[in-house]
C-alpha cells in the first residue's frame, strides 16, 4: 500500500507543497496520453481513513477508481490534468509525450508545487525539483491519486471517442492493442485518433491501403 513517506521527506526539507504526478495511456494504439498532478494538504498524518481508498489504479476496479477520484477531488488542495494527443505522440515519441503530459498537468495546478514525485519516467530537463520513483503509484499516496485521476480521465475520453468513431469499440478496450481492436483496425483502417507511429497501426494502414 502507498503511504506519505516521500511527501514527509520533502516536508522535512522545508517544501510545503508536493505534487504527485502520473500518466495513463503509454501502451494504447489510439487516443491521448493523459497525466494528472495532485497536491494534498501538507498537514496530513497518513492516518486519515479516506487515504485507504487510494492505491495504484491498475490494482483497482473501475468502480473503485471512480470512488478514488471522488475522494481525491474532495480532499486535494489542487488537481491538474494534462494530455498529449496522437499527432503529437507520433511527432515526439511516446516517452517524450508522456513527460510532456505530466508537465502540462503540473502546469494546470492552482498551487505552484515546490517538488514533484513522478511515477518513474526518464527526465532530462525539468524546471522543478523532482524524484522519479519506480512503481511510485504503489508507494506514494500523491502519485496513486494522480494515477487514478489520469486513468479515469483517459477512459472517459475513449468512451466519448466511441461515439465519434463507431465500429472500433473504443469504449470497451480504450485503445489498447487487444485482438478485437487489431481486427477492427485491419477491417476499417486507422481513424484520426490512432497513433500512426505505432507498428500495429502502421501495418494496418498499409494493409488497408492495399485492399482499397
Amino acid at each position: 500500500m502507498p503511504d506519505l513517506s516521500l511527501e514527509f521527506g520533502a516536508h522535512r526539507r522545508g517544501i510545503q507543497f508536493v505534487a504527485g504526478v502520473d500518466e495513463a495511456g503509454r501502451g494504447p494504439l489510439a487516443g491521448p496520453v493523459v497525466a494528472a498532478a495532485v497536491i494534498f494538504p501538507p498537514n496530513l498524518t497518513g492516518n486519515e481513513p479516506w487515504l485507504q481508498f487510494l492505491d495504484d489504479s491498475k490494482k483497482l476496479s473501475h468502480t473503485r477508481r471512480e470512488r478514488a477520484v471522488e475522494i481525491v477531488r474532495e480532499h486535494a488542495l489542487a488537481v491538474g490534468v494534462g494530455m498529449v494527443g496522437p499527432e503529437e505522440i507520433d511527432q515526439m515519441g511516446i516517452g517524450h509525450a508522456s513527460l510532456a503530459a505530466m508537465l502540462r498537468a503540473v502546469g494546470q495546478l492552482e498551487i505552484n508545487p515546490g517538488h514533484l514525485l513522478l511515477d518513474f519516467i526518464h527526465v532530462r530537463e525539468c524546471v522543478y525539483t523532482y524524484e522519479t520513483i519506480v512503481k511510485g503509484d504503489s508507494k506514494s499516496y500523491s502519485i496513486a491519486a494522480a494515477s487514478n485521476v489520469a486513468k479515469i480521465t483517459r477512459d472517459q475520453l475513449m468512451v466519448e471517442a466511441e461515439e465519434t468513431y463507431p465500429g472500433y469499440n473504443f469504449a470497451k478496450h480504450k485503445g489498447y492493442p487487444t485482438k478485437a481492436h487489431i481486427e477492427c483496425l485491419n477491417e476499417l483502417g486507422p481513424c484520426p485518433i490512432h497513433r500512426r507511429s505505432f507498428a500495429p497501426v502502421a501495418q494496418a494502414r498499409m494493409q488497408f491501403s492495399g485492399q482499397s
